[in-house]
């Protein structure tokens, strides 16, 4: 990417009501960024829904000084970016209509052939939440996804910590610029995430923290992944909004439901009861929604493994499955006296170990 190149899309962005996609579209009529920018008035004005109101600011010298002097900034401090047409682009969020056109990064991240959840909800997170949000990604540790977050308060940041703690990569997705941290207590956690992912935003250092940046944030937030998980909600908020995003998008999203009486299940609930929602009840579900899991086809044509290591709970559901042949996950968990959450995860490491295969219908089989 040349230079001019890229601070002609940054005075672009700094065009007022100048959305991505809307840049995106004149890129498609005119040729290129830079192009636009040179265009005649008497052209751009036969572009739909541009206006004269956005060609004159377009022409404004004022923005393009704006576009260097952030450039500036993000050589002098060593920010990665990104633009929407090149090779590096997140590929999931390639498919996003008001995808930034210039995304902004610090840290170790590393996307490519990954798995990827999108992990929030409310900020007011009960102990249930905390538990559920943790046993759900030690359960996919295997998997090895990356976790996406909006580095908040509550939901968010438990996921971002739990994925550091498993030591999987996670991205927090900021609604500001990279020259300040919001929460500022959240400050302590920023190595351990760069050094196991990293931050991405399409805000500059000239945007404060302004609660009106979240629908900016939540829509990288579900555009980067495959699914969004909301655990807790009230019947308003943020992780609703992302939810919303999400299925715009036409990607899965799962809700944690919870009790009637339960304000921070109300979210949930209607996500679930008007069908945007698949419901989450435990890690099993979702590899099997998404189809994660090593189906038959997938399976390499091999010889099983000879000695392979197990451990407790490993070698009890190997040796229940090669008694009793293919049994139901649930029926497992109940037999072998193992958590259903952790069942889960056990099943997953034989199939990788490549001793056992899942089934239709939640089955699962020794090889």
């Amino acid at each position: 990417m040349t230079k001019e190149k890229l601070i002609a899309l940054l005075t672009l962005k700094k065009v007022p009501n100048l959305g991505d996609s809307s840049i995106k579209k004149l890129i498609r009529e005119v040729g290129s960024a830079e192009a636009v920018l040179s265009e005649k008035t008497t052209n751009l004005l036969k572009i739909d829904g541009i206006g004269t109101t956005r060609i004159k600011e377009i022409h404004s010298a004022k923005h393009r000084i704006a576009a260097e002097n952030e450039l500036k900034f993000v050589e002098d401090n060593k920010i990665n970016y990104t633009i929407y047409d090149e090779i590096d682009y997140p590929e999931k969020l390639k498919y996003c209509i008001d995808g930034p056109v210039v995304l902004f990064s610090k840290g170790n991240i590393d996307l490519k052939n990954r798995k990827m959840l999108s992990i929030v909800g409310t900020r007011k997170v009960t102990s249930y939440g905390v538990k559920f949000c943790e046993e759900l990604i030690e359960t996919v540790v295997p998997l090895n996804p990356v976790i996406v977050s909006g580095f908040a308060y509550g939901v968010d940041i438990t996921a971002q910590r739990t994925a550091v703690k498993h030591n999987l990569q996670t991205v927090g997705c900021l609604a500001h610029g990279l020259n300040q941290i919001y929460p500022k207590t959240h400050k302590k956690y920023m190595s351990q995430i760069e050094e196991n992912g990293g931050f991405f935003t399409d805000f500059w250092s000239t945007d404060t923290f302004d609660r009106k940046n979240f629908l900016g944030r939540n829509r990288i937030i579900a555009g980067l992944s495959e699914a969004t998980i909301v655990i807790e909600s009230a019947d308003k908020g943020g992780s609703l909004v992302t939810a919303e995003i999400a299925n715009s998008y036409n990607r899965d999203v799962f809700a944690v439901p919870g009790r009637a009486s339960d304000s921070l299940s109300t979210g949930c609930n209607m996500l679930i009861k008007t069908q945007r929602a698949h419901m989450l009840t435990s890690a099993a579900d979702l590899i099997y929604m998404l189809n994660w899991e090593l189906n038959e086809k997938e399976q390499p044509i091999v010889q099983k493994q000879l000695f392979v290591e197990l451990d407790g709970d490993e070698k009890k559901i190997y040796d229940f499955l090669s008694k009793n042949g293919k049994k139901l996950l649930d029926v497992i968990a109940l037999q072998c006296g193992i958590p259903t959450f952790k069942v889960a995860s056990v099943l997953l490491n034989l199939e990788l170990k490549g001793v056992i295969r899942p089934l239709p219908g939640k089955l699962f089989e020794v090889i």
